[in-house]
This record gives C-alpha cells, sequence and structure tokens, in this order.
C-alpha cells in the first residue's frame, strides 16, 4: 500500500470540481475499504471521496492519486481529523462519548440501537425505474436495487414504448420477487412515471433513471427524508457523480453540482428562500429527477407528472421542475436528504452532452412557459423572468471556473442550451397538445 497520499482538499458541502481523471468513491468511518461504482483506471489523476459514518453523509475530500493502491487507513485519518466535530456529534446524539480508537485510521464502532441514522421498518416503499430500450444500460442499476437492504421494497420497472424485449429479459435475469416488469405504451418519460405511480403498492413511490446506480442503503436515506417534517410531499437526495474521464463528463459535472455536490440536508417549503427572487422557479435547488420521492397520493391528486414535459416528449425535460413547483403549492415541503445516495454515469462524449445541453434549455423554458401560460402564476413568473436570466448566466460562468483553463467546455455546448431556451416555449405548447391526444386515445381505448 502506498501510505502517502499526496495533498488533500475537505469541504462539507462542495467537492473540487477538478479536471478529466477523477476517480469518485465513498469511505463509511465503521468499515475497512472503499465503495465504488467503477473501477479505479490510469486515466484517474485524483479521487474525489465521500465520507460517510453509518450511512449519514458527512462531506467530500478530495486527494491526489498516488501510483500505487489508495490505502484506506490513511483515508479514515485524514476525514477523521477534516470531521471530527461532525463525527463527535454524530456519537453524542448516538449517546456515545467520543473517544474513538487510538488509531484514527482504524474503523469507527458500527451504528448502535440509538444511532441517530438508523430507521426502522414501518411501511412499503415502491421503487420505479423508467427505461427505454436500454436493456444493457439497465443492468448495473438492476444489480444495485437488487442489493437494498431495506425489506419492505416493492420495485417496478416501467418499459416504456419499447421496440425489443431486452429489458424484460434483463428483468427477468435478475429472479428477484420483488422485481416486477411492466410495459407503458405510450412514448415519454412522465407517462412512464405516471404508470409507475398507478403500479406502486407502497405510500412513498422512489424514482431513480436507468444509469444510476443506487447505493445499498438509499431506501434508509429516503426514510430519513420523509421524516425530516410531518408535512413532507416529496424527498430528494444526494446524486454523486461515478466518475469523470473526459471532457464531456467533466463538464456535465460541473453543470450538476447544484444537486451532486450538496452534503447538508435542507427543507423546502413554500415561505423559504424570501431573499431568492425567483423562488419558487429556481431551478436545480430542490434536488433532481434522478433521485426523487413522492407521495404517491398527493402526487395522484395533482394529477401525476405533466406529460408535455419530460424526455422522450418534444420539450426534452423539466418534469421534475415543475413537480416541486406543484408539491410547494400543495402547502407540502420538499426535503433534501443527502444519506439517500445514487451515483450518477455523465454523459460518456461531447455528442451526447451537446444533446442534454439543447434538452436542458428546452426543458427549463418548456417548464418556465406552463406558469407563464397559467392564470394564477402568469404574473408571478413573469415577474421573476429577469433573476431567471442572471441566474442562468451565473451557471454558464461558475461552469468555467469549476473546469479552469485545462478543460474548456465542450464547443457550442452553451450555443446549444441557449437555442434550446429559445424553442422551449413553442415545443411546450406541441408537446402539450399531443398530450391531450394521447390521453384521449388512451381513454377511449
Amino acid at each position: 500500500m502506498i501510505q502517502d497520499i499526496g495533498t488533500t482538499r475537505a469541504d462539507r458541502s462542495t467537492p473540487a470540481l477538478g479536471p478529466v481523471g477523477t476517480w469518485c468513491c465513498a469511505i463509511e468511518l465503521a468499515e475497512r475499504g472503499l465503495r465504488a461504482s467503477v473501477p479505479r483506471t490510469a486515466a484517474h489523476r485524483e479521487a474525489r471521496v465521500l465520507v460517510r459514518l453509518h450511512d449519514e453523509t458527512l462531506g467530500y475530500i478530495t486527494v491526489d492519486l498516488p501510483t500505487g493502491d489508495l490505502d484506506p487507513t490513511v483515508l479514515h485519518r485524514v476525514a477523521r481529523a477534516e470531521f471530527a466535530q461532525v463525527i463527535d456529534d454524530h456519537l453524542r446524539r448516538e449517546g456515545i462519548t467520543p473517544c474513538g480508537p487510538d488509531d484514527p485510521g482504524t474503523p469507527l464502532h458500527g451504528p448502535g440501537l440509538n444511532c441517530p441514522a438508523a430507521v426502522g421498518v414501518e411501511e412499503l416503499v415502491t421503487v420505479v425505474v423508467c427505461t427505454r430500450d436500454r436493456g444493457q444500460l439497465i443492468a448495473g442499476c438492476l444489480r444495485s436495487l437488487a442489493a437494498l437492504t431495506y425489506p419492505a421494497l416493492d420495485i417496478v420497472i416501467v418499459d416504456n414504448a419499447p421496440s425489443n424485449d431486452a429489458t424484460r429479459r434483463a428483468v427477468e435475469l435478475y429472479g428477484d420477487g420483488r422485481f416486477r416488469h411492466v410495459v407503458e405504451p405510450r412514448p415519454g418519460l412522465s407517462a412512464a412515471r405516471n404508470r409507475g405511480l398507478a403500479e406502486a403498492r407502497g405510500r412513498w413511490v422512489a424514482y431513480t433513471d436507468d444509469d444510476v446506480v443506487v447505493d445499498a442503503h438509499w431506501i434508509e436515506g429516503v426514510v430519513r427524508g420523509v421524516r425530516r417534517r410531518e408535512d413532507v410531499g416529496a424527498v430528494t437526495g444526494l446524486v454523486a457523480t461515478a466518475s469523470i474521464s473526459n471532457r464531456a463528463e467533466a463538464y456535465f459535472d460541473a453543470r450538476a453540482a447544484s444537486w451532486s455536490t450538496r452534503t447538508a440536508p435542507e427543507t423546502f417549503d413554500l415561505a423559504s428562500r424570501p431573499d431568492d427572487l425567483l423562488y419558487p422557479y429556481s431551478p436545480g435547488i430542490f434536488g433532481t429527477g434522478a433521485n426523487l420521492v413522492v407521495d404517491r397520493d398527493l402526487v395522484s391528486a395533482l394529477g401525476g407528472f405533466d406529460e408535455a414535459l419530460g424526455a422522450g416528449t418534444a420539450t426534452r425535460g423539466g418534469e421534475d421542475l415543475d413537480l416541486f413547483v406543484r408539491v410547494l403549492r400543495a402547502g407540502r415541503a420538499i426535503a433534501y436528504e443527502p444519506s439517500a445516495l445514487v451515483w450518477h454515469h455523465h454523459r460518456a462524449d461531447e455528442r451526447a452532452l451537446r444533446r442534454q445541453m439543447y434538452a436542458y434549455g428546452t426543458g427549463l423554458s418548456a417548464y418556465a412557459s406552463k406558469y407563464a401560460l397559467g392564470r394564477s402564476t402568469r404574473t408571478e413568473l413573469l415577474r421573476r423572468l429577469p433573476s431567471g436570466v442572471r441566474r442562468i448566466d451565473r451557471i454558464r460562468r461558475r461552469t468555467s471556473r469549476s473546469l479552469g483553463p485545462r478543460t474548456p467546455a465542450p464547443r457550442g455546448a452553451f450555443i446549444l442550451e441557449l437555442t434550446g431556451l429559445l424553442a422551449g416555449p413553442l415545443l411546450y405548447l406541441r408537446a402539450r397538445s399531443g398530450a391531450r391526444r394521447s390521453r384521449t386515445t388512451s381513454t377511449e381505448t
């Protein structure tokens, strides 16, 4: 083992976004070894390490990778030093006097009966994964779902307008009795999510994407978020970057900082953020649909996900932003729970990234158009429009600063996003009309 792991950089909220070549992993201070969803390669120049204690997320440390193995013992020492106060607070809440082993490189004890991160099993939780013609890609997601430790689970794989049976065969391969494969013939992520909502047996429905690997204790984190307040209607969680191996992934990582780097719990309601002129229409602050949990009865009463928004429609996105606003306007709260952890595999090449940047633009302005057209929200939204334009510019500038001169933004990325922003309103009108026809046809058949 290599004992000298080089420079360390720690932050409880935002890790170094770094250059191309970042290996992402997690260390549990009560265990030996590291957890990672992708293997380390020679291209990885640094490691971004998520530090956890009894599956409570503490923060990140970033270390320069040695030429040999990364020694978990040394990482334990670094993490224990950086998060000493947070660790002591956790142990005191557990009723233990913080003393720990003499060697800070030795793992701490496992969770006790009074561990603040512990949750009991009180009710069934339904997990929904929506996918379309990505039978090979979804295998990693299914493997991680099969390893979930929460016992009261119902797992629904929604096969959205499939052109083949690859997804069905991938689900059947696991032979897991908790898995149910259902087909939603109408294309579109929102239509698929609504099918998952209708199929759910649990009150709480946890959505994730087919390019995500969930942590084994994801649902325990979800339950913690649900219990933050009695009025919680939705929970979002930490969507950590799984790996950065090229410029496109580095750019996506920098753009995803609002939901991939926050390690402190937060709760939102309609009265929150009085100084934010864009609130509650602020994109990104609540989390993302890749790690989204909703109260089934609430969302059903709200009419489900808007089928004119989301991937697979002309608008290509915005359905999660829309749902967040509707949950808040219904008088319920949104809990951001970083202990509800999943790992996201970013866009692998610049062509895919450019498509995603255009979709970011169309989804955002389509979502805004919905509220600009609504009678009860039109004035409120238009009054916030200048703040929204300034925020988009700040995000662009922050992304450029995060990447640094060694990793310039992919050519044309911002122009494509701007093009999408301009096209979004028209695309929303077109998609809304198409969604109405689709619902009518579905009802008739």
